[in-house]
């Protein structure tokens, strides 16, 4: 019994549960022949349409980058349930400087974080790597960048939501 293709719908769907880097209409089109920005474009609101129509928890939102699967806000607790608040992750102030520094200068090198902060940052970087907070991204750089469970732990559809300077000075 041969099985027929998944179609581009489910391949975008799968693309999106996958997770990573946002989605974008270029990216999809590279992975599915053919695909053009139009058609990807109705192809998340066909998505998002019967989401809503099935009550799901979850759908896809647009960021500066692309597009995500995410969880409702009202699902915001099961999130936190899961991998806990950023309160449980009991990050030392160390490891939240070296987190600010790759949050809003990445990709950065370890090199570039140490000369930032003035101190060395392996046990920082070694800490939010195994929580999951940021990752080394691949390519010729490998430098370090924020990861998905960051945004969701510090409830942020992208990195685009992050304070700037002005926002800081208003607090």
């Amino acid at each position: 019994m041969s099985e027929t293709p998944p179609t581009p719908t489910r391949i975008v769907e799968a693309l999106l549960f996958v997770g990573g880097q946002p989605l974008t209409a270029e990216r999809a089109g590279e992975i599915i022949r053919h695909l053009t920005p139009e058609q990807f474009r109705d192809i998340i609101d066909g998505l998002n349409r019967d989401y809503r129509k099935q009550g799901r928890p979850y759908a896809v939102q647009p960021s500066a980058q692309g597009y995500l699967l995410t969880l409702k806000p009202q699902f915001r607790a099961v999130r936190v349930r899961l991998n806990g608040s950023p309160r449980e992750a009991r990050l030392t102030p160390a490891a939240l400087d070296v987190l600010a520094v790759i949050a809003y200068r990445q990709p950065i090198v370890k090199t570039d974080i140490d000369s930032q902060r003035g101190n060395d940052s392996r046990g920082p970087l070694r800490q939010l790597l195994r929580l999951g907070l940021v990752a080394i991204e691949s390519g010729k750089v490998g430098g370090y960048i924020t990861t998905r469970r960051f945004l969701e732990m510090f409830d942020l559809q992208s990195l685009d939501d992050l304070p700037r300077t002005g926002d800081l000075q208003q607090l």
